[in-house]
């Protein structure tokens, strides 16, 4: 696709001067009625919701238009320094209600439809969740460029636009299915395509040698087959502040549509194959990388993302700047999320030699000054190493320019530990062996001027363990940013119900400031307010009640107490231990023993990676085990467990304000950090959890009688596998003995024999890194006590109202101003002021 320049005549400043469009409810139904009946053509004979949605999203854009272009001029204007984020997820879940809260007008929309006959809740079903994130990572990522958008810092987003998002989660025959989610099928009416600005992205070919003009050897990268990457920008609005930043997503197309000659001769496979080919890159969400085709592919998508990235930074820089770049470093930022996006270092290196003529240090100088890097795990094997063979294959001269980083970076540690060949091993960006990886977390660590952790035991854990060397070496590169999540779209927007209540008893201020919610502690024992938080929360888990019974045919009693976990499935997040407790509970109520008796309704929801065969066992025993809770007579409403299939963003919207006691259980010393823990906190939930990953800063805001804290720490969990005995755990231990019994007797899969042998020879395993057995008691020990505190309903009031008033540290809002403090020191701009 070309787009030329206008060569004889030119566009006149006058064509952007229109009227400022209206936020009233006249203008905004206007706007939906031209663009229902005009641009879509539909009438009074439409039945379906999805061109009303489609209508009234338009008449939104176009005011998140007017300020997206303002705000753009202001950083243009001001040159001012920017940062760009770089994440191979963005989980930004529906846009429409974050469009409308930030813009101010939910309830002129929701006016402008009844005027139509239309409801709002209707229309905005219609909108697919965008299938562009997995987890926490990508809900991360979406929740920092909406608060780097509310505090007006210039910070772009940079992703992929997955055609078809991880996948539809669909449970048959209590198994986890796989269903591909087309969420792109009807279009996307928040995204604008921009062409003009497609960059061509490399692979393959090989690095060749000259001299150039001066006499200097230089390399450059031939014989390469491309692929185009063209970009859609989707704004991202702050609230109420006209600011509005951009999330570019890049789309794989292929240089040339097919090769003509070849289909004209009859060869159409081979005619479209290489269109096919390029385009596939953009296809999927993370594909399973188990097997070698799945590993060149993310490896190809991390790349694609690196230099379509760059390349298109590095076109703004120079169409105002020319070849000038010894302001680049002051000027730009580029923040890794995660170690996906780390061939960034090599390939900003790549283009500065290659293309732009520079000698290595001055290269390198800049790489250094502008890359910073933020680590989400504590597993080593989440650490990705790539084999060389592969990067030769798909990437040969970045390949180059990363054995030449090593070949440095080894020397100056030589230089600071003379002879020490096993530290210079260790620290070697190329893990040799008979397939030498590269370690990509290693080179992202050598490529940055900051390295963050993302909570303060993990941040510790980084500089203790998994990268210690590198911090003996490097020591103020490392630092800690503690995570959070948007109050906008994590209360204001998904419980408008407490939002009413805050709003009316501490103002509303608390929307861009979450620490004003500690005037809520001024009213934790005022009777009236307790009254109104419980309708509230009884409210809420009404809403939760009926999702449930939608998804699952579950019926949950809003009078239980609603116990959920929901996120990815992983051993390390231990969903068994929680399903160990529901098999105890089961087993109490067969043998009589329900003195005292609390009633309980369990949410369990995630998905499993498609490959992670453990995961699906969990999966399978987890709705194994409700099927025969739920079926069972004898147990009726003292216990109810669910499944919830397809967890996703607007299913957590209603399932975190809904919630009574979040379940953040995972082994000490293996969660980064969460962020599901911290959206459950915000509206009101206790937290039942190990001391790992934010818990540790949840439980110091809360208090220790608002948290009820069980298992191993992180240092003990250590200490522990040195004589793991996990049967003596369970000979010990009465009721684990009877809830292993219950599981190895075949009492969950009837007939299915053998079906969770494995899950019952992890439990015992002595080599086990997740600890379950050595865990089991405390969790039991600690659910009891939630049990309890929840019968006593003012007590469990007061431990709810302080969760939700302790919760301010935990804005996202926090966070990107110390990322910009420490990190980015990027400046305030305030959009442009349009002159009448």
């Amino acid at each position: 696709m070309a787009f030329q320049p206008l060569k004889k005549s030119k566009i006149k400043k006058s064509v952007i001067k229109m009227k400022t469009l209206g936020l009233d409810t006249s203008s905004i139904a206007n706007d939906f009625q031209q663009y229902f009946c005009h641009t879509l053509g539909r009438d009074q004979t439409c039945f379906s919701s999805h061109y009303p949605y489609e209508a009234i999203a338009y008449t939104i854009r176009d005011r998140l238009m007017e300020r997206w272009k303002r705000t753009r001029h202001a950083y243009e204007k001001n040159d001012c320094k920017r940062t760009f984020y770089l994440s191979m997820e963005f989980l930004m879940g529906r846009a429409m209600g974050n469009a409308m809260l930030n813009l101010g007008i939910e309830n002129e929309v929701e006016e402008a439809l009844h005027h139509f006959g239309l409801h709002l809740e209707e229309v905005m079903d219609s909108e697919h969740d965008a299938g562009l994130g997995n987890g926490g990572l990508g809900r991360l990522a979406a929740c920092f460029l909406d608060s780097c958008a509310t505090l007006q810092l210039p910070v772009r987003g940079f992703g992929i636009r997955y055609e078809y998002g991880m996948f539809r989660q669909r449970i048959e025959n209590c198994e986890q299915i796989e269903i591909p989610d087309h969420w792109l099928r009807d279009g996307n009416p928040w995204e604008l395509e921009r062409p003009e600005y497609q960059q061509t992205i490399q692979f393959g070919g090989y690095t060749e040698h000259y001299r150039d003009d001066k006499g200097n050897t230089r390399a450059r990268w031939v014989s390469t087959y491309d692929v185009m990457a063209v970009p859609y920008d989707i704004p991202i609005p702050g609230y109420r502040n006209n600011t509005v930043n951009t999330l570019r997503l890049w789309s794989a197309k292929a240089t040339d549509e097919f090769n003509l000659e070849e289909f004209n001769s009859g060869s159409y496979t081979e005619a479209v194959a290489a269109k096919n080919a390029a385009e596939n890159i953009t296809m999927v969400l993370y594909p399973n990388d188990t097997s070698e085709n799945g590993k060149e592919l993310r490896l190809r998508q991390q790349y694609f993302l690196a230099s379509a990235s760059i390349k298109d930074i590095l076109r703004e820089w120079k169409e105002k700047h020319g070849n000038d770049f010894s302001q680049f470093a002051d000027k730009n930022c580029f923040q890794l999320n995660d170690t996906h996006p780390s061939c960034s270092v090599a390939e900003l290196m790549r283009i500065l030699l290659d293309e732009q003529g520079m000698e290595w240090d001055e290269a390198w100088s800049i790489t250094t000054k502008t890359m910073a890097y933020t680590n989400h795990t504590l597993l080593p094997e989440a650490l990705e190493k790539w084999s060389t063979q592969l990067f030769k294959q798909l990437l040969p001269r970045l390949l180059d320019i990363i054995y030449e980083i090593n070949a440095r970076f080894l020397s100056e540690v030589s230089c600071r530990w003379p002879g020490d060949s096993e530290r210079l091993k260790a620290m070697s960006i190329i893990e040799e062996g008979p397939d030498p990886q590269v370690r990509m977390a290693y080179l992202a660590i050598v490529g940055s001027f900051s390295v963050n952790g993302v909570a303060e035991l993990h941040s510790q854990l980084l500089k203790e363990g998994l990268f210690k060397q590198f911090y003996d070496f490097t020591p103020d590169k490392f630092n800690n940013k503690t995570n959070g999540v948007t109050q906008r779209r994590w209360l204001a927007w998904c419980n408008p119900a407490l939002k009413k209540l805050i709003n009316h008893t501490i103002g509303k201020e608390w929307v861009v400031d979450l620490d004003q919610l500690t005037q809520l502690k001024a009213h934790v024992n005022n009777k009236k307010f307790q009254q109104h938080w419980h309708q509230v929360k009884l409210q809420n888990k009404q809403r939760l009640s009926e999702l449930v019974f939608n998804d699952c045919g579950v019926k949950f009693d809003t009078d239980s107490i609603f116990d959920v976990q929901v996120k990815r499935i992983h051993e390390y997040k231990r969903q068994l231990l929680n399903i160990l407790h529901v098999i105890h509970l089961y087993d109490r109520i067969k043998r009589g023993d329900t003195k005292n008796w609390v009633n309980r309704c369990v949410l369990i929801g995630g998905k499993s990676a498609p490959g992670y065969y453990m995961a699906k066992s969990i999966i399978k025993l987890i709705c194994n085990v409700a099927n025969v809770v739920n079926n069972d007579k004898s147990v009726g409403d003292l216990l109810k467990v669910a499944f919830i299939p397809n967890y996703r963003v607007s299913a957590m919207e209603i399932i975190c304000a809904g919630t009574d006691l979040s379940e953040q259980i995972s082994t000490a010393g293996k969660e980064a950090s969460g962020t599901g823990n911290m959206k459950f906190m915000m509206n009101g939930a206790v937290t039942i959890g190990t001391l790992d990953g934010a818990n540790i800063e949840i439980r110091e805001e809360a208090g220790e009688d608002n948290f009820i804290l069980f298992g191993l720490t992180a240092s003990e969990v250590e200490e522990t596998k040195k004589n793991y005995n996990p049967e003596a755990y369970i000979r010990n231990d009465d009721d684990f003995m009877r809830t292993m019994k219950l599981l190895e007797s075949g009492h969950f899969n009837q007939f299915e024999l053998g079906a969770f042998d494995a899950i019952t020879h992890s439990i015992k395993n002595p080599y086990d890194p997740w600890m379950v057995a050595a865990d089991f008691r405390t969790y039991i020990d600690a659910q009891k006590v939630a049990a309890e505190a929840f019968s006593d309903k003012k007590r469990w009031l007061k431990m709810s109202i302080l969760n939700t008033a302790c919760s301010g540290r935990f804005s996202t809002d926090r966070t990107m101003m110390e990322y910009n403090r420490d990190i980015w020191k990027l400046k305030k701009i305030l959009p442009t002021v349009e002159k009448k």
